[in-house]
């Protein structure tokens, strides 16, 4: 994974349009994965899904918390991919009450399925899904790899959360200075 540049694919977001009228004051907006990384510092962190027990009590959370300090070691922006939609991405966020990482719906796992992080969940009645990672990016380039231990498709893991935590991250960051 180092050194390899990150899928450049469009995810399919909504983003709140004053001039769009009723209760749903949001418009379809497509984000070229390529755009968000290039000429950037960026975290990336993915999970298996939204509303998700450990992505929901711990994962998400603790990137959450750590944003300054991911911020202070020269991180330009922390994204959270999940293979699920943006209805769902933004229920989420809201509900954990997200304002500082931004979550990147991957809806039909075209950024996952690329960066070979796409497995099966089948067993949990979730179809496709991401396997737990997280990456630095330096202007498109995959700099830093954090992967969880015994990726499958068989539904034996136990959803290991370790690797891909926030600690783990912001010491290489710490090591490895932007610049």
């Amino acid at each position: 994974m180092l050194g390899r540049s990150v899928p450049n694919v469009i995810l399919k977001t909504r983003v709140r349009d004053e001039t769009v009228e009723g209760p749903n004051p949001f418009r379809w907006q497509d984000v070229q994965t390529g755009d968000l990384f290039a000429g950037r510092r960026v975290v990336v962190f993915s999970l298996p899904g939204a509303f998700t027990p450990t992505c929901s009590t711990e994962q998400c959370p603790a990137y959450e918390r750590t944003y300054d300090d991911f911020k202070a070691l020269g991180v330009d922006d922390v994204y959270c991919v999940a293979v699920n939609d943006a209805f769902v991405m933004f229920q989420w966020g809201k509900q954990l009450g997200l304002q500082k990482v931004k979550l990147l719906p991957d809806g039909s796992g075209d950024f996952t399925r690329r960066m070979g992080m796409l497995i099966k969940k089948n067993h949990l009645g979730f179809g496709d899904r991401s396997w737990r990672y997280a990456m630095v990016v330096e202007d498109g380039k995959i700099v830093g790899w954090f992967e969880e231990p015994g990726i499958n498709d068989i539904g034996e893991d136990e959803d290991p959360y370790g690797e891909s935590m926030p600690e783990p991250v912001l010491e290489w960051l710490k090591a490895h200075p932007a610049g």
